[in-house]
């Protein structure tokens, strides 16, 4: 990524009063006192996530990505809400329940699909409702950027505006300088076993808006109705599949970031 870039690639060309152009300067900021204050912990960061804007391209990005008809436990799809509900109604709805404190997510829908490789064995998504979408990438809209500001630039994982091609650009980089080890790690079931406790302390050593922590435990906690209709809550881990777990499987490809990196020793 490019110094002082803001992390989500731009706005799109919608004028200085448009959403994606607020949105992008509202990251832009945040980012850069990000990078000046290592230690700095950011309050009043919930009207950000509610502002309109916010929510707009929150709602766009999750409508434009795959699997955006894939409902969640309540069966509504982004395309249902464009056709029937209409957007501009279900978000007005949607940020009068986040401000009166109502809001709670609902629990992700499990689906099991084949891992890669012909291993036999199996992955466990969790599908959101999609409003649950929409402040999951609103959230990520928002604390992105002061994250972001915190990764060193070796690390390519998941991370907007970096790429596998990149990480092999680098190897290769390294390769031609006298490096000749390679050290291949995996932390087995790290989605299903990851601490919450871990993931809140690394949130709150960056952000102090008592809202915004609750909103990330919320979706933490809100539990998986599995592929037999039973509920499971969630204890530890965080199901892969929705705007909050975005990763290699995701189901909506532009809310790459994840609770999961920030539990990062």
């Amino acid at each position: 990524m490019p110094q002082g870039a803001p992390p989500n690639g731009g706005a799109r060309d919608d004028g200085p009063e448009g959403p994606w152009s607020r949105v992008a300067g509202m990251q832009a900021k945040l980012h850069h006192r990000a990078a000046a204050d290592p230690g700095r912990r950011f309050d009043d960061l919930f009207n950000f996530v509610h502002d309109p804007a916010t929510l707009i391209v929150a709602f766009s990005r999750v409508a434009g990505n795959q699997g955006a008809n894939t409902p969640g436990v309540d069966g509504v799809t982004a395309g249902y809400v464009e056709r029937v509900v209409g957007v501009a109604g279900f978000l007005d709805d949607l940020r009068a329940a986040l401000k009166d404190g109502s809001f709670r997510p609902l629990p992700v829908r499990e689906r099991m699909i084949p891992k890669p490789g012909g291993s036999g064995k199996l992955r466990r998504l969790g599908i959101p409702a999609t409003a649950d979408r929409v402040v999951q990438a609103a959230l990520k809209l928002v604390l992105e950027p002061i994250f972001e500001a915190g990764f060193e630039p070796v690390s390519y994982g998941f991370r907007p505006k970096r790429r596998a091609q990149d990480a092999i650009a680098e190897i290769h980089y390294l390769g031609t300088r006298g490096y000749r080890w390679v050290l291949d790690a995996d932390i087995e079931a790290a989605f299903d076993n990851i601490s919450h406790t871990a993931v809140m302390d690394r949130v709150r050593a960056r952000v102090k808006d008592k809202r915004v922590l609750a909103l990330v435990k919320a979706f933490l906690k809100a539990g998986v109705l599995t592929e037999l209709g039973e509920h499971r809550e969630t204890l530890t881990g965080t199901p892969q599949g929705g705007s909050a777990t975005r990763g290699r499987t995701c189901m909506s490809g532009s809310c790459q970031w994840r609770f999961a990196m920030l539990a990062e020793a």
